[in-house]
């Protein structure tokens, strides 16, 4: 059962023009953009635009991912009417949950091997299995709190148009103030402050440590930790709350 809802999941994905363009397109095209523009830069301690950017841009399918085809995807099948059906099909909404969990991971797992292959084909990033496995193993980690903080936001909404535009702005200041783009530390004070407070700016710094082997358990480190456990606290509770709401 389990199976036949996970091909069914990947198929409908695959079908879904919104999601491929948003978590599989404009990702991988935007690290190859960038690295056009800023290949040749060295970051802070020394990085690469590669050792810099192939985990911030796995990072951001992972979002993108998560973002529209699990926590969308919960208030598309609330407004549409699927939840109540599955109360009376032999697929049980834990299997349909597992499956869009299973769903996610593999995507994402897609999109961190896609940008790897980018990355070592393009920009001569350099492969190593003692770094790829355990950064492999850190971004499973940010799936698991993403998939919490992402079904936490999107069962505020009842209304799929409103969970788009949500959704589609965003992705617009996830790319602004995550450090994917123009990075954060050239911007106004103003939005430094704003990315500080965003938990993907959090995420995506102790990734580059992690997958650049760099990661010093210093104040910087503690307090991107706190704010990515404060938020991943606040969203258990929130779908805690929502889910007694619902009883």
């Amino acid at each position: 059962m389990l199976a036949t809802q996970l091909r069914y999941d990947l198929l409908m994905f695959s079908r879904e023009m919104f999601y491929l363009i948003f978590s599989i397109v404009v990702p991988p095209v935007t690290y190859v953009f960038m690295g056009q523009l800023f290949g040749d830069t060295t970051y802070a301690g020394g990085l690469s635009y590669a050792q810099m950017y192939t985990p911030s841009f796995i990072l951001l399918i992972t979002f993108s991912v998560v973002f529209f085809a699990f926590g969308f995807d919960q208030v598309m099948n609330r407004t549409t009417g699927v939840e109540k059906r599955i109360s009376i099909s032999p697929v049980s909404s834990r299997i349909l949950l597992l499956s869009s969990i299973i769903k996610s991971i593999i995507i994402t797992s897609f999109g961190f091997l896609l940008i790897n292959v980018i990355g070592i084909l393009i920009y001569d990033l350099q492969f190593q299995v003692l770094t790829f496995m355990s950064s492999y193993g850190f971004f499973i980690i940010l799936n698991a709190f993403l998939l919490v903080i992402s079904s936490a936001i999107y069962s505020l909404f009842n209304e799929m148009k409103s969970a788009l535009v949500f959704s589609i702005l965003l992705f617009q200041f996830v790319m602004f103030t995550g450090d994917f783009s123009i990075p954060v530390s050239q911007m106004p004070d103003f939005v430094q402050i704003i990315a500080k407070m965003n938990p993907i700016y959090h995420m995506n710094h102790l990734f580059i440590d992690v997958w650049n082997q760099r990661l010093v358990f210093d104040s910087s480190t503690f307090i991107s930790i706190g704010v990515v456990l404060g938020v991943f606290i606040f969203a258990l509770l929130l779908i805690r709350f929502s889910n007694r709401k619902q009883v």
